[in-house]
C-alpha cells in the first residue's frame, strides 16, 4: 500500500481506510506538518444550545437522556438499599460489597450484547426490549421480595439491563449530531447517570417509610412512564449502519486503541459508578449514620459527578480530550488518596465531591474522543468501552467491601484505584503523540 508517499505504514493504516477522499498532499501535510501543534489546534466554532435543535433531533436526545436516567436509577438501586437489605439478610461486609457490585458487572457484559443489538435491530427496539426486561424484574422483586442472598444476586443480574442502556442511549443520540458536537451531545445523553442521585436520595427514605421491598414496586411507576415516552418520541438517525457480529468485537480488540479506550473508561466510569454504589455503605459504616442520612451524602457526591459529565465533554471540545483527561485523572487520584487519610465526615465529603466530579468529567472527555477514532463502529465500541467501565465499577465496589472485611478499613481499596488513575495518566503520555498525528490530525474536533 502506497497511499501517502513518505508516510510510514502506521499512518497509512489509520488514514487510508477511514478518509479515502482526503487529498494525498493535504493528508501528508496534516499528518507531518512542520509544527504538530499547528496541525492539532483548529478553530472551534462556539456552540449554542439552539444548535442541538437545528443540527440533530432533540426529542431523541431528550428521550435518550430520560431512558438512561431511569435505567441508571434502577441499575444501582441495590447500592442505596444495600444497608437495609444487608441487615435483613444478615450479610457480611464482603457480601454487601459483592451484592452492590453484581449489577455493575452484569451491566458490563450486557453492554456488549445490547451494543450488538443496536446495530442489528436498531437502538429504539433494543431500548424498548431492555426496559421491558427491567420492568419484569422490578415486578418480581416487588411481589416476591429478595428472600436470600442468592435472590439479591439474581436481581442484581437482571438490573444489569438498566446499566447496559449506556450502549443504547449514547449511540442513538450521538448518531444525530456532527463530530464537533459529540462531546456535548454524549455528555448530555450520558448525564442520565444522575439517576444514581435519585436512588441515593429517595430509595433509603422510601425503604424506611414503607419497607425496601416496596421501593421496587414504586419504581414501576416511572418505569412505565419513561417506556411510553421513549416509544413515542425517540427516533433512529437516518445513517447507514453496518450490522455487527460478535467477531467484530474480537476484531476491534485487535486494535490497540480499543484497549486504551476501554482502560480509560474502566478508570473514569468505573470509579464514578463504583463510588456511587458504595457511598451509602461507606457513610453508614464509618460514621454510624442512618441509611437516610448516608443516602443524602451519597446523593450529593454522586450529583456532582453526574451533572459535570456534560461539562467534561464541553471542556474536551474546547481544549482537547487528552489534555482534559490529564487534569481529571490527576484530580480524582489525589482525592482518592486523600480521602482515607483523615477520619472526619466533612473532610470525606469534600474529597468524595472532588473524586466524583473529576471522574464524571473524565467520562465526558473519553466520549469526546471515542467518536473521532471509531466513528464507523460507535455502536460496538460504545458497548465495548461501556463494558470496560462496568468492570471497573464492579472491581471498585467489590474491592471496597473486601478491604473493609479483611483489614477493617476501606483505605486499601481507595489507594489501589488511585494507582489506576496514575496508570491512566501514564497511558495518555504514551498515546498522545500518535493519536494527534494520525487520526487526530484530520479529525473535525480537538484531540
Amino acid at each position: 500500500m502506497n497511499i501517502i508517499h513518505g508516510v510510514n505504514e502506521e499512518y497509512e493504516r489509520y488514514f487510508a481506510p477511514l478518509w479515502p477522499n482526503v487529498a494525498r498532499a493535504e493528508l501528508k501535510a496534516r499528518a507531518f506538518g512542520a509544527n504538530h501543534r499547528t496541525a492539532q489546534i483548529k478553530p472551534t466554532p462556539k456552540l449554542k444550545l439552539s444548535d442541538l435543535k437545528s443540527s440533530g433531533h432533540w426529542p431523541t436526545l431528550l428521550t435518550a437522556f430520560l431512558y438512561f436516567d431511569f435505567s441508571f436509577m434502577v441499575w444501582t438501586v441495590l447500592g442505596p438499599l444495600g444497608a437495609q437489605i444487608g441487615e435483613a439478610l444478615h450479610l457480611s461486609p464482603e457480601q454487601k460489597g459483592f451484592m452492590v457490585a453484581v449489577p455493575i458487572l452484569s451491566g458490563a457484559v450486557l453492554r456488549i450484547v445490547l451494543g450488538l443489538l443496536v446495530d442489528r435491530i436498531g437502538a429504539k427496539n433494543t431500548g424498548i426490549i431492555s426496559q421491558l426486561v427491567v420492568i419484569a424484574g422490578l415486578l418480581c422483586a416487588y411481589i416476591f421480595g429478595l428472600p436470600s442472598y442468592q435472590a439479591a444476586l439474581l436481581m442484581g443480574t437482571v438490573l444489569g439491563f438498566g446499566g447496559a442502556s449506556f450502549a443504547v442511549a449514547l449511540p442513538q443520540a450521538g448518531r444525530w449530531y456532527p463530530p464537533n458536537m459529540q462531546g456535548v451531545v454524549m455528555g448530555l445523553a450520558g448525564a442520565g447517570n444522575i439517576g444514581v442521585v435519585l436512588d441515593s436520595l429517595f430509595a433509603p427514605r422510601l425503604a424506611a417509610a414503607y419497607g425496601w421491598k416496596t421501593v421496587f414496586g414504586l419504581a414501576l411507576i416511572p418505569a412505565v412512564l419513561v417506556l411510553v415516552i421513549y416509544a413515542i418520541f425517540s427516533r433512529e438517525a437516518k445513517v447507514e449502519v453496518k450490522k455487527k457480529r460478535l467477531v467484530d468485537y474480537v476484531n476491534l480488540l485487535k486494535d490497540k486503541d480499543a484497549h486504551w479506550f476501554c482502560f480509560y473508561y474502566t478508570v473514569s466510569f468505573g470509579g464514578f459508578v463504583g463510588l456511587a454504589s458504595s457511598y451509602v455503605l461507606y457513610f453508614k459504616s464509618e460514621y454510624g449514620l442512618s441509611a437516610v442520612q448516608a443516602g443524602d451524602f451519597a446523593a450529593l457526591c454522586t450529583f456532582v459527578g453526574a451533572v459535570l459529565r456534560p461539562l467534561g465533554g464541553a471542556i474536551a471540545d474546547r481544549i482537547g480530550g487528552i489534555r482534559s483527561l490529564y487534569t481529571f485523572y490527576a484530580l480524582a487520584g489525589l482525592a482518592l488518596v486523600a480521602s482515607p487519610l483523615k477520619h472526619h465526615l466533612d473532610y470525606n465529603v469534600v474529597t468524595f465531591l472532588v473524586a466524583s466530579g473529576a471522574l464524571g468529567m473524565a467520562n465526558g472527555s473519553v466520549f469526546q474522543l471515542l467518536p473521532q477514532r471509531f466513528g464507523k463502529d460507535i455502536g460496538v465500541m460504545t458497548g465495548l468501552v461501556g463494558a470496560g467501565g462496568g468492570v471497573g465499577g464492579f472491581y471498585l465496589a467489590s474491592s471496597l467491601g473486601v478491604a473493609k472485611g479483611y483489614t477493617g478499613s476501606y483505605a486499601p481499596g481507595f489507594f489501589v484505584f488511585a494507582a489506576l488513575c496514575l496508570l491512566a495518566i501514564c497511558g495518555l503520555g504514551l498515546v498522545k503523540t500518535r493519536w494527534r498525528t494520525t487520526w487526530g490530525a484530520i479529525a473535525n474536533a480537538r484531540i
